[in-house]
C-alpha cells in the first residue's frame, strides 16, 4: 500500500509537471452547474487522506474477502466431486470383489456337490448289488441271507440276517459319509 508521503497532497492533482487543465462547460443554459454550488472539502487535510486511505484499505479487503469466498465455493464443490469419484471407484471394487468372491464359493459349492453325489451313487450302487445278491438268496449248506439299507444324510445303515441252522446272526453295520459340514 502507499505511505502518506507517496500521495499527492491534492486530489486533484497529476503527477508530473503538467498542471491540470479545466474544461470549460459546454452547457450554454444560464442556471449555474450543481457542482458550483457544493463546498468542496480542503484535500491537503490529514484526515481527509487517512479517511481516503482507510476507505482504499476497505475496498482492497472487501475485494480479497471476495476472491477467498469464491475459491473457498470451488475448493468445496471439488472436494465434493472427488469424493464422488472415489465412493464410485470404490463401489465398483467392491462389487467386482463380491462377484468374484461369490463365483469361488459358487465353483467350490458345486465341486462338493458334485463329489458327494458321487460318492452317494457309488455307495447306492454297491448298496443295490448287494442287496439284490442277498435278498432271499438261499444257500442249503449255509442258511438264508436277508438284508436291508437305509441311508441318512451322512450315514449308510446296512442290516444283513443271516438265518443259519444253529440260529440267526444279524450284522448292522452303519458306514460314515465323508459330507464336509
Amino acid at each position: 500500500m502507499m505511505s502518506e508521503k507517496d500521495q499527492p497532497e491534492n486530489i486533484g492533482e497529476l503527477p508530473g509537471d503538467e498542471p491540470q487543465q479545466e474544461e470549460e462547460p459546454t452547457n450554454l443554459a444560464s442556471e449555474p452547474l450543481a457542482s458550483e454550488n457544493k463546498v468542496e472539502p480542503s484535500t491537503s487535510d490529514p484526515e481527509v487522506i487517512k479517511i481516503q486511505a482507510w476507505w482504499r484499505g476497505t475496498l482492497v479487503r472487501r475485494t480479497l474477502l471476495h476472491a477467498v469466498i469464491r475459491v473457498m465455493v470451488i475448493q468445496r464443490w471439488w472436494k465434493q466431486i472427488l469424493t464422488k469419484l472415489m465412493e464410485r471407484r470404490r463401489r465398483a471394487a467392491l462389487e467386482t470383489f463380491t462377484r468374484k468372491e461369490w463365483a469361488a464359493v459358487k465353483l467350490q459349492s458345486w465341486v462338493r456337490m458334485w463329489r458327494i453325489h458321487r460318492r452317494y451313487c457309488r455307495l447306492l450302487n454297491a448298496a443295490r448289488i448287494i442287496q439284490a445278491y442277498w435278498r432271499c438268496h438261499s444257500c442249503a449248506s449255509r442258511g438264508f441271507i436277508k438284508g436291508h439299507y437305509r441311508v441318512t444324510a451322512n450315514q449308510l445303515h446296512l442290516e444283513l440276517e443271516i438265518l443259519m441252522g444253529s440260529g440267526p446272526c444279524i450284522v448292522s453295520e452303519c458306514i460314515p459319509l465323508p459330507i464336509k459340514q
